[in-house]
């Protein structure tokens, strides 16, 4: 039970890391944010069979979009972390590196480019973005922050843990 508490509160830590990035990058930098709420209206039309859209923006809202949006945010790194932390144990004996969690965080990057970028009408790899490229290197950045953050929180939570059972 300890290990599933430890990776949800790094599932979280690197959720909320990304999140922050985010918005320091757009108010700073002008990079574009992820609009939960047209994640949360993909998702809302999928249990009628709309699974891909022209544009995610001109399809019909859904009831907390928002909510549904954010809450898929999160229980997606929820998921990345357990699925991390379990490729850890599975194959580096419980001992994550900095460089096996920067290169899981730049494999997740295939989530958004190949599914949810073209089911929002985005084309793969955000190719119908107005402006692609600069999509894709925050992609590249806010994936790169995750998988630094999964290492950084799990080192941290377990040097914590340790300092307090010592």
């Amino acid at each position: 039970m300890e290990v599933a508490i430890q990776i949800l509160i790094v599932g979280v830590l690197a959720t909320v890391a990304i999140d922050i990035w985010a918005t320091f990058a757009n108010k700073m930098f002008k990079l574009p944010r992820t609009n939960w709420a047209m994640v949360g209206r993909w998702l809302g039309h999928i249990p009628s069979g709309k699974f891909t859209h022209i544009s995610i923006s001109s399809s019909p809202t859904i009831k907390y979009e928002n909510t549904v949006g954010w809450v898929f945010h999160y229980s997606i790194g929820l998921s990345y972390a357990a699925l991390y932390i379990g490729l850890v144990f599975t194959f580096l004996d419980g001992i994550p590196t900095l460089l096996s969690a920067w290169v899981f965080g730049l494999v997740t990057i295939l989530s958004p480019w190949f599914v949810m970028q073209p089911c929002l009408g985005m084309g793969v790899c955000a190719v119908k973005a107005p402006e692609p490229n600069l999509v894709r290197i925050n992609n590249f950045i806010i994936h790169s922050i995750f998988g630094i953050a999964l290492y950084c929180g799990w080192i941290g939570i377990n040097e914590f843990l340790y300092l307090n059972h010592v």
